[in-house]
């Protein structure tokens, strides 16, 4: 029988390497975020050290990765896999995010994650949607590398509303003991990772967290970054 070849998520073309989901050209030509701070993500003028932001007011984690800045193509396909049921993007997602690692880790050397955890979910927003987008990200990112990940590590003790729909201020407040650690995490090096990164609110209330527990570094990585 005949194999039907894979297709480029974006441009439709057939793919050498059937699960890289993006080809090469497409991934190439995915738009190119201004000079950032490479602590918060946001534009800055030097990248090689934190921005006056970060150096007034440290933000929880030491380190923040992401592919994009939150707009097309690549936002096309968060939200598909996020509220489409597209689950197949998840590994195609993943690479990009292991390949922006690779080319930061060339740019300044950073401690090698011995952990990768998700941004879980309440369990009855889990239960609606059916996954969380989150974990389908960590866990081949986490194969790739070559490290642990492990879903019981955190959990959503507290149902919160969309953060999406919240201010930056009330944001922080809607998290507030909305999580809690279920493993150690003692000197460890570990990355959360997320869909998307907007005011930094969840990912910062988990940072937190990970670090009162005496987590070594904490670094986040995320597909896109709102700049």
């Amino acid at each position: 029988m005949l194999t039907v070849p894979a297709l480029c998520w974006l441009c439709r073309m057939p793919l050498a390497i059937s699960h890289w989901g993006i080809c090469s050209c497409c991934r190439k030509a995915l738009p190119v975020a201004p000079p950032c701070c490479p602590v918060c993500g946001l534009p800055a003028m030097v990248t090689t050290m934190p921005c006056g932001r970060c150096l007034q007011k440290p933000p929880p984690w030491q380190r923040l990765l992401y592919v994009t800045d939150y707009c097309p193509p690549l936002s096309a396909l968060v939200q598909a896999l996020k509220f489409n049921q597209q689950t197949a993007l998840a590994r195609p997602l993943a690479r990009l995010m292991l390949l922006r690692a690779r080319e930061a880790q060339r740019e300044s050397a950073f401690p090698r994650p011995d952990l990768l955890i998700s941004v879980p979910l309440h369990r009855q927003r889990a239960w609606r949607r059916g996954y969380n987008q989150s974990a389908l990200l960590a866990k081949p990112l986490a194969r790739l590398l070559g490290c642990r990940y492990d879903e019981r590590v955190l959990r959503r003790v507290r149902r919160t509303p969309a953060q999406h729909h919240l201010s930056a201020r009330l944001r922080k407040k809607n998290l507030h003991d909305a999580f809690r650690l279920e493993l150690p995490v003692r000197d460890l090096h570990i990355v959360i990772v997320d869909d998307v990164v907007t005011t930094g609110s969840t990912v910062g209330e988990i940072a937190q967290l990970l670090h009162r527990h005496g987590a070594a570094t904490v670094q986040v990585w995320c597909l896109c970054r709102t700049l």
